[in-house]
């Protein structure tokens, strides 16, 4: 009798565990794959190309982030820590496996301690981020630096920046071009404008770039000086940035995860909230982009702006990939060739959608060991359906 009762107690708990797990694994791992499968890459979009710039006929798949902020060892609670690293790690390799992006884009504010953490909290930080956003050997990654990760103008250290320009092979101002399509790394903070250690060799970078653009283009004049380095070929570049280009406010953002009401009129300040008036007019005028993307505001938005030459030019600021600092987080994905483009805005699992299914699990779990317990008790009955031959 009491090995039998015994057996019944392993199998009674071998379900009860297999239900919680079973429910861990849906929640923490599948749910991130049902919700993430729906994405998918944009076609790109003829209203989009520019006629005037041949294209080769490739293009690229680039995932785009921003804000992560990886908790160090000075704020936040150990539980949270944890949590908000597993989701974003789960988002980031979902995304990862399903869709396979060859151009993976994180848009500053890396680390959320940064311009605090010492040299062997930076080495830490590396490993995290090596770890949680871990991509293939051959894929392009490119990192726009933000405040947190190297802090403020006004409290910027020639150190902080190096260490983090080392750490990811990024300087102030950078050109990379990646079948055909041109990408302009830039660091914010180095457009305050005030001839700093930092802005001088940053607007001495973008002048350079302006040339071996207008080079590529076809100024004969330009590649007088810039022949050395000129681009295999001409694209409009595409900007990449922490802070956004000057802007009031979010008040003309209409997305779906943009800055909620008592944040989305607040005005922005230059140089804090967003890059100067004159330092967008120089980047529009000296670059001439397509696009911009941005991050810092935590919020998603989209902006047309008009360069001098009476362009459009179109910004999109993706919104903190951090469940910590957004409910509904998002990231960009993009398809890009060397004249079209074309952006699709993937919804990450909804965290209040996880923990309903937890509830109504543990509820449903709960109702059964009760209504077990009173059968037990003989308190219910089970109804057993007797057959006359």
């Amino acid at each position: 009798m009491m090995v039998a009762r015994s057996r019944l107690n392993v199998r009674f708990l071998g379900k009860i565990t297999a239900a919680i797990a079973s429910v861990i694994f849906y929640c923490e791992f599948l749910h991130y794959y049902v919700i993430i499968s729906r994405c998918q890459w944009p076609a790109l979009d003829p209203r989009t190309a520019n006629q005037n710039v041949t294209d080769k006929g490739t293009h690229l798949h680039a995932m785009l982030i921003a804000d992560t902020h990886l908790l160090g060892r000075r704020n936040g609670h150990w539980f949270d820590k944890l949590r908000r690293e597993w989701q974003m790690h789960r988002a980031f390799q979902t995304t990862v496996t399903l869709h396979k992006p060859s151009v993976f884009i994180f848009l500053g504010d890396i680390f959320d301690e940064g311009k605090w953490c010492r040299p062997e909290e930076f080495v830490e930080y590396m490993a995290r981020f090596h770890d949680l956003f871990y991509v293939p050997e051959d894929s392009h990654v490119l990192v726009a630096v933000g405040n947190h990760d190297v802090g403020f103008h006004y409290s910027i250290s020639p150190y902080l920046v190096n260490r983090f320009q080392r750490a990811f092979d990024v300087g102030p101002v950078d050109l990379m071009q990646i079948e055909g399509v041109t990408f302009i790394i830039i660091n914010s903070m180095a457009l305050e404008g005030d001839n700093c250690f930092l802005c001088q060799p940053a607007l001495n970078k973008i002048k350079i770039i302006s040339k071996q653009l207008s080079c590529a283009a076809g100024d004969r004049e330009a590649c007088k000086h810039w022949q050395s380095h000129a681009l295999k070929q001409y694209s409009q570049p595409v900007i990449l940035q922490h802070y956004p280009l000057f802007r009031d406010s979010d008040a003309v953002c209409s997305e779906p995860d943009e800055a909620p009401e008592d944040v989305k009129y607040m005005r922005f300040r230059e140089r804090w909230e967003c890059i100067s008036k004159d330092s967008t007019e120089m980047l529009l005028e000296a670059l001439s982009p397509r696009l911009v993307f941005s991050g810092h505001t935590h919020h998603g938005c989209h902006v047309e702006h008009t360069s001098s030459q009476g362009s459009t030019v179109h910004e999109y600021t993706v919104p903190s990939f951090s469940w910590r600092n957004k409910r509904n987080p998002t990231f960009t994905m993009l398809t890009v060739s060397s004249n079209n483009y074309s952006i699709y805005k993937c919804h990450m699992p909804h965290e209040v959608t996880v923990v309903m299914i937890y509830v109504i699990a543990a509820i449903l779990l709960l109702a059964w060991l009760v209504k077990k317990k009173l059968r037990s008790q003989g308190i219910i009955y089970t109804k057993v359906s007797k057959h006359i031959d």
